[in-house]
């Protein structure tokens, strides 16, 4: 399907890439359970490898089916192209191989997933790459973080454990000054609450196991490329802008323009990386996402419901749910995400870190699992599992302190929902003090930073 510009999201998530399949007529698209594909003939082969003509070699590039989502992807984002990977990870590493090299950097939201912030604090520095980590609504903070062998400034729309919401337009014009990309990590806003791109991002990811999916069935994550970065304006990226040594002094950006970075992504990065999706798991994320709006409107609505609640409720100290009044991100919430503040967000107890444990473990309805984003209602002890790996003072930072749970609203019935969190609250027990599993004894505490 070529989509038209006038397509609501409501279509689009249902039809965009999405053709009959020529072969049997299928109106869904078919699992392409294959690794190779036939060539025509010689010619046919060579301008394949040769990127003059668009087309299936392998399966480690791309798919029929993964290439359906990522249209689909790309079109929900307002991209002008898209790659899909394993997993959410995947697509971080993904997203800056083309952009990095030894000795270069990037300037990070300290407020991240906590294996995001092992990767970019650890992992990255196998490549020679290095990260640092600010409080991006100080944007003196992200400005001074910036040197010349920076290449890019990364972030989350939605900051997972916490709910903040990011001002992805003052950072868009910090990058733009220092001619570099922003990189924003859509995961926990999905493009129906929030599109990065229309507020000056120039790459979106996603951890596709998340909500686009909504069932808790695969892994996967997507590169969403905006089209708009100037990869020629200076040099920067030579992966984009010089010659390609694997394709002949092919250069990419001068060859492809506003597909460059895609078809980078494709040629260079999935050939050599090999983080690819196979076509059940993409097979799996189209289905969901066929009902993303409908899905996305029932969690807003009950995180609300039970926001309000838990605000409410004796044992519990604060929650950072950015739909709320008191949450000094709620003025940000119409300029970035209109339609709502998601469903993820966390809420810290007075009696600590254990009646934190005491809480996950007496819960019925919720699922204690490593994840978010399902249809059901989950939860989990940032401290001591994601972000179990952190210091105690990143811990805080990321908004994962000891003595907070983060919730995941499903779309069950909310007052089931909020049923469950009253009998499992009554059983953590009385007030006491945050204890961190890094530093026994030692009160911790829950971060309300004043957005900026």
């Amino acid at each position: 399907m070529d989509e038209p510009t006038d397509y609501g999201f409501d279509t689009l998530q249902i039809h965009a890439g999405s053709r009959p399949d020529p072969a049997t007529g299928a109106r869904q698209t078919p699992i392409y359970q294959t690794t190779a594909y036939v060539f025509r003939d010689a010619d046919h082969a060579a301008a394949l490898f040769n990127l003059q003509e668009v087309g299936f070699i392998y399966s480690r590039l791309t798919n029929p089916t993964v290439a359906v989502l990522a249209e689909r992807i790309a079109a929900l984002e307002g991209g002008e192209g898209a790659v899909c990977c394993s997993s959410g990870h995947a697509a971080q590493l993904m997203a800056l191989f083309p952009l990095m090299g030894p000795g270069k950097n990037i300037v990070s939201s300290n407020r991240l997933y906590g294996g995001t912030v092992t990767q970019f604090s650890q992992t990255i520095k196998r490549f020679g790459w290095g990260c640092t980590f600010v409080d991006t609504d100080d944007l003196d903070a992200v400005k001074a973080a910036i040197d010349e062998d920076t290449r890019a400034i990364f972030c989350e729309t939605i900051a997972n454990p916490g709910g903040y919401i990011t001002d992805l337009d003052a950072l868009a014009k910090i990058a733009d000054a220092a001619g570099i990309p922003l990189i924003v990590d859509n995961t926990s806003a999905t493009p129906y609450l929030c599109r990065p791109i229309e507020h000056g991002a120039t790459l979106v990811v996603h951890s596709t196991t998340k909500y686009l999916t909504g069932t808790g069935t695969v892994t996967g994550g997507a590169v969403v490329d905006s089209g708009a970065f100037n990869w020629s304006a200076n040099d920067k990226f030579p992966s984009l802008s010089q010659p390609e040594p694997a394709y002949h002094g092919l250069k990419f950006h001068e060859t492809f323009e506003h597909l460059a970075y895609t078809f980078h992504a494709i040629a260079v990065g999935l050939r050599d990386l090999g983080m690819t999706m196979n076509p059940q798991a993409a097979h799996y994320t189209l289905l969901g996402m066929e009902t993303l709006s409908l899905r996305m409107e029932k969690h807003v609505a009950n995180a609300m419901t039970v926001s309000e609640w838990l605000e409410g409720h004796p044992a519990v100290e604060a929650v950072t749910y950015a739909g709320l009044k008191s949450s000094p991100y709620y003025d940000r919430v119409e300029k970035i995400c209109p339609r709502g503040a998601g469903a993820l967000f966390t809420v810290s107890l007075k009696g600590g870190y254990d009646a934190c444990l005491k809480l996950v473990d007496n819960l019925e309805l919720f699922s204690h699992v490593a994840n978010l984003g399902d249809a059901r209602s989950l939860i989990i002890h940032p401290a001591s599992t994601t972000h179990r790996q952190l210091t105690a003072e990143q811990q805080v930072a990321a908004g994962a302190a000891p003595n907070i749970v983060r919730l995941s609203i499903g779309i069950e019935d909310p007052r089931d929902i909020i049923a469950d969190l009253e009998q499992a609250l009554a059983k953590a027990g009385s007030p006491g003090k945050a204890t961190s599993p890094h530093s026994k004894g030692t009160p911790a505490t829950s971060i309300q930073k004043k957005a900026g």
